[in-house]
């Protein structure tokens, strides 16, 4: 007999976010977030996103062991201004045992009827600035920090149930030559010559502050065009810029300004965090902090995050700019392997940023959608 329980205290939330360490004990691929991090940000008294989502969580409980999690979502802003009506899923979690899968997604369908919206899709999180997808392709690839693994069985389960695939993110391993390419460095100085842009260098992370919305801005402005865009709200660009930006270090973001000092181009990567947040094993006490500040540190690893660049700078070979000061960058530190971020599969303009670095496919993670 299967049970689901609604989450209505701290400890039910407690359990809701420790349940994939018990579930994926022992995988040598699966790397755990952070147990407070995930708290918060599922908590509605301290993330800003719940300003315009709601969300309810339940757990799965068979032979009196709990068996399985998932979140519903509601984007009131997707729905009411972009006209999607969509009910979300994610944090999905699952033993291998369909049946407790499709009892979870009852609890979907369920929220969906109640508000006469027309499909269910996920996993996916709260807007497009969250995790998304089951992973379909690299199951010995270790996830990120920013996304999901999980075991083969989770896309057989939708399959069977009458899910199908709505987007579908690629990722690229890339190598790093010991030195700038002739042909970058030379595209590079020509575009600076011919728009009159700048590199903007910081020194320290107080710096960078005053350029957090406008990098904002320009995702906003990259993204408005795929299928899985929200526009970010400026309360969760606030949320953002106090939570997640004590990870970044001012040598890994590369700004490029117009003549006028308008920011027109950024990027943003990271040392690699994916051993370190293994070792720390959801928390940062008592040893979890000193494994991330090495990662930061000292590392032959980083992964892109997010590159955002002015519609009217697209395909005028800004990039080359991006790329030559990463390169000097990765050069310095002794990084010779980069991953990317997920990137739609149909966004074709992005993975072409890569040509030139031998990139490797080598994860794919997917939606499921089904009509209500």
């Amino acid at each position: 007999m299967i049970e689901i329980t609604k989450v209505t205290n701290k400890k039910q939330l407690k359990e809701f976010v420790t349940f994939p360490f018990g579930l994926y004990k022992g995988c040598p691929y699966w790397v755990p977030p952070l147990i407070n991090d995930e708290m918060e940000t599922l908590d509605e008294n301290k993330n800003p996103v719940f300003k315009n989502a709601e969300a309810e969580y339940y757990l799965a409980v068979k032979d009196g062991k709990t068996a399985g999690r998932i979140a519903v979502i509601v984007n009131r802003l997707e729905i009411e201004e972009i006209g999607k009506k969509k009910v979300r899923f994610g944090w999905f979690d699952v033993i291998d045992d369909i049946e407790v899968t499709k009892t979870l997604l009852e609890k979907v369908y369920e929220k969906g009827h109640e508000l006469q919206l027309e499909y269910a899709e996920g996993p996916v999180g709260f807007s497009n600035m969250e995790k998304a997808g089951i992973l379909v392709e690299g199951y010995e690839e270790m996830n990120t920090m920013i996304t999901w693994y999980h075991y083969p069985y989770y896309k057989e389960h939708f399959k069977k149930l009458g899910f199908e695939t709505q987007a579908s993110w690629v990722e690229f391993k890339l190598e790093i030559p010991p030195s700038i390419k002739e042909k970058v460095a030379k595209f590079s100085r020509i575009v600076r010559e011919r728009y009159g842009l700048s590199v903007i260098r910081f020194k320290n992370k107080k710096e960078i502050l005053p350029y957090v919305d406008e990098m904002f801005g320009l995702l906003n402005n990259t993204y408005n065009t795929l299928q899985t865009f929200v526009p970010i709200q400026q309360y969760q660009i606030d949320y953002y810029k106090e939570k997640y930006f004590n990870f970044i270090h001012p040598d890994y973001i590369t700004c490029i300004k117009d003549q006028n000092g308008k920011l027109i181009a950024f990027s943003i990567v990271m040392p690699s965090f994916t051993k370190a947040l293994k070792k720390a094993n959801g928390s940062l006490f008592p040893f979890g902090w000193y494994h991330l500040w090495q990662a930061q540190r000292k590392n032959d690893r980083a992964a892109f995050y997010l590159i955002g660049i002015d519609p009217e700078y697209q395909g005028k070979g800004v990039t080359a700019i991006i790329f030559e000061e990463m390169q000097y960058l990765f050069n310095s530190k002794g990084i010779d392997k980069v991953e990317t971020n997920p990137e739609l599969e149909e966004n074709t303009a992005v993975q072409l940023l890569w040509k030139d670095y031998n990139p490797k496919m080598h994860k794919k993670r997917s939606t499921f959608r089904k009509q209500l």
